[in-house]
Order: C-alpha cells, then sequence, then structure tokens
C-alpha cells in the first residue's frame, strides 16, 4: 500500500527531509513509495543502497549472486568482517535493516540475464547499475531501453570513476556511448588493476543523489552528461552526450528488438559472472 501518512517515528526520522521546501511531506512520501533496484552489492551498491536506504526509499531491489569476502571489506562499506561468506543480497538486507526498518529489501541472489531480465526489471522505477562487467552492462541497457526504465550508471578504475543518467527517450543509452564493447582483456576490471578503497564510495553517493532527485522530480539529473572524477587531481571534469540516431537499441530504426546473447557478444565464455567491483 501507498505511504499516505507518516508515523511519529516517521516525522523523527526524516524531520531534515521534511523541512527542505525541495521535498517536504510530499517529497518524502515519494521516497517511501519509490522502488529501486540496485544492480550489485559491491563497491558502488554498497554506498548507494546506504543512503538510500537512509533516505527512506521504500523498496530496494537487490541483485547479487556473490559471497562476501574477505578482500571486498576494503571499499563494499555495506558489509562486515563477520559477514564474510554470506550472500551479499543477505549482508546487504541485515545492514539496512539496521539503518531503517522502513525499508523493504528484495534479495536477487542469482546472476542477472536474458532469461530473468525483463522479469526483474519491470517491478521497478529506477535502476542503479553498479557492474564493472561488460555483458551485465549492454544487458541492463538494452532491457531498460525496451521497458523505458532509467539507469543511474556508475563506473570506477583505480583513482577514476564516472557518473551518467541514461532515461529513455530523454538522451542516450549506454550503446550510444559504446556501440561495441572492447576486446576482451583489453579493459581490465577492479579485481586485475586495483581501485582506491574510498573512490566507489563518492561515486556510488553520487548515483543515490542522482536516483533520489529523479524520485523527487528535482534538480537537473546527469541525462546526456557523463561527470567524470579524477581522485588524484580532486576534480570533477564534465563531457556532454548525445544519442546517437543509428543506435541499434534507441536510434531511429533500431534492430534489436530482443535481449540478445551478451557473452558471446562481448567475447565471452557463456555465463560470464557478474563483477560489482
Amino acid at each position: 500500500m501507498p505511504v499516505q501518512t507518516f508515523t511519529e517515528e516517521q516525522v523523527r526520522r526524516y524531520h531534515r527531509h521534511l523541512i527542505m521546501p525541495q521535498v517536504g511531506a510530499r517529497g518524502q512520501k515519494k521516497l517511501l513509495n519509490a522502488r529501486v533496484l540496485l544492480i550489485g552489492a559491491g563497491g558502488l551498491g554498497s554506498p548507494a543502497a546506504l543512503y538510500l536506504a537512509a533516505a527512506g526509499v521504500g523498496t530496494l531491489g537487490i541483485i547479487d549472486f556473490d559471497t562476501v569476502d574477505l578482500s571486498n571489506l576494503q571499499r563494499q562499506i555495506i558489509h562486515r568482517t563477520d559477514a564474510v561468506g554470506m550472500l551479499k543480497v543477505d549482508s546487504a538486507a541485515e545492514t539496512i535493516r539496521g539503518i531503517n526498518p522502513d525499508v523493504n529489501v528484495v534479495k536477487y541472489p542469482v546472476a542477472l540475464t536474458s532469461e530473468n531480465a525483463f522479469e526483474i526489471l519491470d517491478g521497478y522505477d529506477i535502476i542503479v547499475d553498479g557492474t564493472d562487467n561488460f555483458p551485465v552492462r549492454y544487458l541492463v541497457n538494452d532491457a531498460s531501453v525496451m521497458t523505458g526504465k532509467t539507469v543511474v550508471h556508475g563506473s570506477i578504475f583505480q583513482f577514476d570513476g564516472q557518473v551518467t543518467v541514461f532515461k529513455p527517450g530523454a538522451g542516450p543509452c549506454y550503446r550510444c556511448l559504446f556501440p561495441a564493447p572492447p576486446p576482451p582483456g583489453a579493459v581490465p576490471n577492479c579485481a586485475e588493476a586495483g581501485v582506491l578503497g574510498v573512490l566507489p564510495g563518492i561515486v556510488g553517493c553520487i548515483q543515490a543523489v542522482e536516483t533520489m532527485k529523479l524520485i523527487l522530480g528535482e534538480g537537473e539529473p546527469l541525462i546526456g552528461r557523463l561527470l567524470i572524477f579524477d581522485a588524484l587531481a580532486m576534480e570533477f571534469s564534465e563531457v556532454k552526450l548525445r544519442r546517437d540516431p543509428n543506435c541499434p537499441v534507441c536510434g531511429d530504426h533500431p534492430t534489436i528488438h530482443e535481449l540478445i546473447d551478451y557473452e558471446q557478444f562481448c567475447g565471452l565464455p557463456s555465463r560470464e559472472p557478474v563483477g560489482t567491483h
């Protein structure tokens, strides 16, 4: 049932939101009634999930088939040492419950595939993409364009991060930027190249900000804009993005009308595991 009124505890919990003219009671109800799906409970999904939960986003879906490893704890702040060996979705749900019992966590301890993508994405308003896996990035993009879902995209590498928003019909999609994936092995992932532990916290928090702006209908989302963060120089820069009219998915005459074999498209063995920074 949609939230219509606040309990006394909710008034106290969300007081700093309720006194903001850009949020207020109306905006807080939007947050409590929103449904957001996080692709991955890793480096980017961790801070995004924590802040979206604290803000009162009512339903958070989390998809991640992996278990917590000791090497994750350097950056995946939703997990704790005593969670090593647990499914990440279980660990994340436990942490979120401790932050805000208002939040309904829907757990998907599976890999996102062409077979289940439409069914899982269907129940959500906004998708927060925190993967470092090209097959899943293209899968999320194509499924979101076909279903009209907005994606808040983030990526990180060593000291650098990027965030943008892909909103079907209002700007470019991921394939407009990258029509085809790089050759296998050409771009190392975080497990191979490393990442500064705090970097995903910064990028994931920006993804949470963009998600909340979209829910509230406030501000200027990063649609058609790629925000680039250089931690070494402590600089933000921005690149304008344009929709490609020849894009095979969101272009004027799309040629892709159904989900494909993304592992084969990216030149990877079938059923390449989902990576989450």
